[in-house]
């Protein structure tokens, strides 16, 4: 079969993920094999993918295509997330662009509208991944709005409350005023601002000379002060006990009030009250029983409570104001000022606290299980920094506000009575039910009663995920749930650590009693090489799908993980996938050299192929072992890298050059196919980070029968391994490595043979190797002496010499120049290993094995700089 001189990225990615969906291989269902499952993070469903979905999958895909190579049933389950707030703004945005606005219409119209969007652009990702080679269960695609998901939902929401464990309540909460909706404390990113500190007189009632000056960075909220208020151990301040003042320019008479929680060094050390719009002023009215201002319309505007610059933005009346209190004397000062600013993470807008009447989650005893099963690592955390950031958010818990004025989203299922009660069902059926009982109105109609108008927060459906995909809420104890459950691998960033891991976490000893993880990997933020956060603000973020397009699937996959360690932060360059297109395209090339040679079953197998063979097989076990290890700790750049040097070094570079026949000769059969099995080996090891281009090769490296693939083939064992033959091959390894340097050195070409003395040292030579010495050096002869071999280049490996004769073409000098770098960098080496032994610290407190191996490079360096000293004497 003629196999194209070129690697083609884009027909080998199509042909084969087709094949995988024909043969349904990605599909599982329950048997009696061990599962292992992972349900991944839902993407927004109208989202596109980007560089940290790349990253993110690509973890995900290479344990799900490794674990069913282990001949665990995996079961990688895909989906996508609704995403309340994300969602309703690209639909009112798009009405808006027609012309509607969302209030023109009503909630149905509304929602068709926002199902339309859905259903045009929603699971594009989904197929984004496929080009990935994202080896999902797609026909278990979920949505958290689907039939089931929505249900379970609803069902949670209920239990809960009749638990007692969801109220409503009228609280200080976080308004975005874009969005027009509430917002949980964990969707507020708090942001370092260069602001400024007004300085305001306020002037103390009935005096006309006599004021007391308060510091601000919202002046405009002085509309809705309804105190001043000063600590009542500051002695500068006794003498307003009891008095008041009046709010600049609306001349409202409010109170001095007395409170330990006013800080004496900031600012002036009195502090105006505005209970409407500061949550610690909220607390502070509570206390005191202050009136509340409302001052701000859910748009951001000025109400008419302010009874100032009403309908206009805050940010603009910030500017007006300042001008009017200027004009009328109020103005202190202004300094600049850096202070922190809380932004809707979803709008990006300056949040406003606001008094609001909202539902909330009671959180205190909820989270216990949860935080305690990560602190005693049932659930580990990789890497494990994550558990103090986890500890320190479930320990400050706050109730969760989980209700949100939009409309697209899962509908709070309370429904109120005209006499003012409510209800709370999981359907309208049930709701009347209940709602005549509660009555004692039989005649009560589905009409009277009202549905509460507002959403779920999106994470109040996100967080039953593990569960609720496995429909595990609605049928708890349904075949599939108790098959797949708890999962396996959980694959994140630490940026919704406490919006998603930790209430999935909740969840599920809420409603499983068990950890809904067994693991939690963190990865990085996919960075530019400026370490700034890739946006496509800043034009930073390459498109994913160009990148495939350009370097292949493999490449880029590749490219995602070589430098990317768990929880740290991913420099990503567009070398990086070139440079895994580059590999790809070296393993390509190692396969049509094997593939390019003739096999003669007739001759005989040399003794340097068989060594080799056997070598590679001993190292390979302990490169698989090394592996597996790297995966249980979850260092799956790690992992990649031993994959990476194997394939490049060891096997191309090493093995393929070791058992090459000569030029224009054929192989023996016993090698070629113990190479090709080997060949097989190596890309099984490959496979889950690169599928494509090791479904190609490994199809084409034997005759297939339809129906099989590389992706449920066996994952490599790990056999035991001679440690004694790995090490003494990294010593022949080192010799060649020499006999290559003196050919560079003297120009010497490769088809050129050499000689070889060796002297042989305790250490540094294995004559049963010979034979690859004699291969891979292109060596005439290889004898061994006694004593130095006069004109000739020589290196060291170890405390052995090998001399290569050179008659009269050696340059003395710089033989003498080599050797007494090599004996100077020696007896620096020797130095440090001296110093560290000479402390006694370290001797006694160190391992014994540790020491031990200190000591030995003590012995080494020693015989080494005795050899050069020898050697050095001998060429003056």
């Amino acid at each position: 079969m003629e196999i194209p001189s070129k690697y083609s990225p884009a027909e080998v990615e199509d042909k084969w993920y087709k094949y995988w969906m024909e043969n349904k291989f990605f599909h599982s269902e329950p048997d009696e094999r061990e599962p292992y499952t992972i349900v991944i993070p839902p993407p927004n469903v109208t989202g596109v993918l980007h560089m940290g979905h790349m990253l993110n999958n690509t973890i995900q895909d290479i344990l799900t295509r490794r674990a069913r190579m282990l001949g665990k049933n995996a079961c990688w389950v895909p989906g996508t997330d609704h995403a309340s707030i994300a969602t309703e703004a690209k639909v009112v945005n798009k009405l808006k662009d027609a012309g509607i606005s969302k209030f023109d219409l009503s909630r149905d119209e509304f929602l068709s509208h926002a199902w339309e969007w859905t259903h045009k652009h929603g699971g594009i990702i989904l197929e984004q991944l496929k080009k990935l080679g994202a080896s999902c269960d797609w026909d278990r695609t979920a949505f958290t709005m689907d039939e089931v998901r929505s249900e379970s939902v609803i069902k949670t929401f209920v239990d809960l409350y009749d638990k007692g464990l969801i109220y409503r309540g009228v609280r200080m909460v976080n308004w975005d005023p874009a969005a027009k909706t509430a917002l949980s404390d964990e969707e507020v990113i708090f942001r370092e601002m260069q602001s400024k500190l007004y300085y305001l007189k306020y002037r103390i009632e009935g005096s006309e000379s006599e004021f007391v000056t308060i510091a601000t960075t919202r002046p405009e909220t002085i509309l809705g002060d309804t105190a001043v208020c000063v600590n009542p151990n500051d002695p500068r301040f006794t003498h307003l006990k009891g008095k008041r003042v009046l709010v600049p320019l609306v001349n409202r008479s409010i109170p001095i009030i007395e409170d330990e929680y006013v800080d004496m060094e900031f600012g002036t050390g009195c502090l105006k009250i505005t209970p409407a719009h500061d949550v610690n002023d909220y607390e502070i009215g509570l206390r005191f029983n202050l009136p509340s201002i409302d001052i701000f319309n859910e748009d951001g505007t000025l109400s008419e409570k302010a009874g100032m610059f009403v309908g206009e933005d805050r940010f603009a009346v910030r500017e007006k104001i300042m001008v009017d209190l200027e004009a009328a004397g109020n103005v202190a000062k202004v300094e600049d000022y850096n202070n922190k600013v809380g932004y809707s993470e979803r709008t990006h807008v300056p949040i406003e606290p606001k008094l609001s009447a909202q539902w909330f989650l009671k959180m205190e005893n909820l989270v216990k299980p949860a935080l305690g099963n990560v602190m005693n690592d049932t659930i580990g955390f990789y890497p494990p920094k994550f558990k103090n950031t986890y500890r320190h958010w479930m320990e400050n818990i706050k109730d969760w506000c989980i209700s949100r004025q939009l409309w697209w989203g899962h509908r709070i299922p309370v429904y109120y009575l005209a006499d003012g009660g409510f209800v709370v069902a999981e359907t309208d059926e049930k709701a009347l039910a209940l709602a005549r009982e509660k009555s004692g109105n039989p005649g009560l109609m589905m009409a009277d009663l009202r549905q509460d108008e507002d959403v779920l927060d999106t994470w109040f459906s996100s967080w039953l995920w593990p569960i609720s995909v496995f429909d595990g809420i609605s049928n708890p104890d349904n075949k599939e749930i108790n098959y797949y459950y708890p999962t396996n691998d959980l694959v994140t960033a630490p940026d919704i650590i406490f919006f998603w891991v930790a209430r999935m976490i909740i969840t599920g000893y809420e409603y499983r009693q068990q950890f809904p993880f067994r693991n939690v990997y963190f990865t990085g933020m996919v960075r530019d090489k400026q370490r700034r956060k890739m946006s496509k603000s800043l034009g930073n973020s390459p498109d994913p799908l160009d990148l495939i397009a350009t370097y292949g699937a493999d490449g880029v996959r590749v490219g995602m993980l070589l430098c990317s360690p768990a929880g740290g932060d991913l420099l990503f360059d567009e070398s990086l996938p070139q440079q895994g297109a580059g590999f790809v395209t070296k393993i390509w090339n190692s396969f049509r050299l094997v593939n390019g040679w003739e096999v003669d079953h007739k001759i005989p197998q040399p003794e340097h192929s068989k060594l080799a063979i056997s070598w590679f097989r001993e190292k390979f076990s302990q490169i698989v072992e090394q592996t597996d290890d790297h995966f249980d700790k979850f260092r799956i750049s790690d992992a990649l890298m031993s994959v990476y040097t194997t394939v490049r070094d060891e096997f191309s570079g090493w093995l393929l050059e070791m058992v090459k026949p000569a030029y224009q000769q054929p192989i023996d059969g016993k090698t070629y196919e113990e190479l090709i099995d080997i060949f097989d080996e190596v890309l099984r090891f490959l496979h889950p980070f690169m599928p494509f281009i090791s479904e190609e090769i490994w199809q084409l490296l034997r005759e297939r029968k339809a129906g099989e693939s590389i992706m449920i083939s066996a994952w490599p064992k790990s056999t035991g391994y001679d440690d004694t033959m790995i090490a003494q091959f990294e010593d022949v390894k080192e010799a060649i490595a020499g006999i290559r340097t003196i050919r560079t050195k003297n120009n010497i070409p490769q088809k050129d043979q050499l000689e070889l003395a060796v002297m042989v040292g305790d250490k540094g030579f294995a004559p049963e190797f010979n034979s690859i010495l004699v291969k891979m050096g292109n060596l005439s002869a290889l004898s061994l002496v006694t004593e130095e071999v006069k004109l000739s280049a020589s290196f060291l490996v170890k405390s052995t010499t090998f001399f290569v004769p050179m008659g009269g073409t050696i340059d003395v000098e710089e033989e003498l120049k080599k050797l007494q770098a090599e004996l100077d960098y020696t007896k620096g080496f020797l130095n440090s290993v001296l110093k560290k032994l000479g402390n006694e610290r370290f001797v006694s407190s160190a391992p014994e094995a540790v020491v031990a191996v200190e000591r030995a490079k003590q012995a080494d360096a020693e015989a080494k700089i005795k050899v050069l000293e020898e050697q050095i004497a001998g060429l003056k």
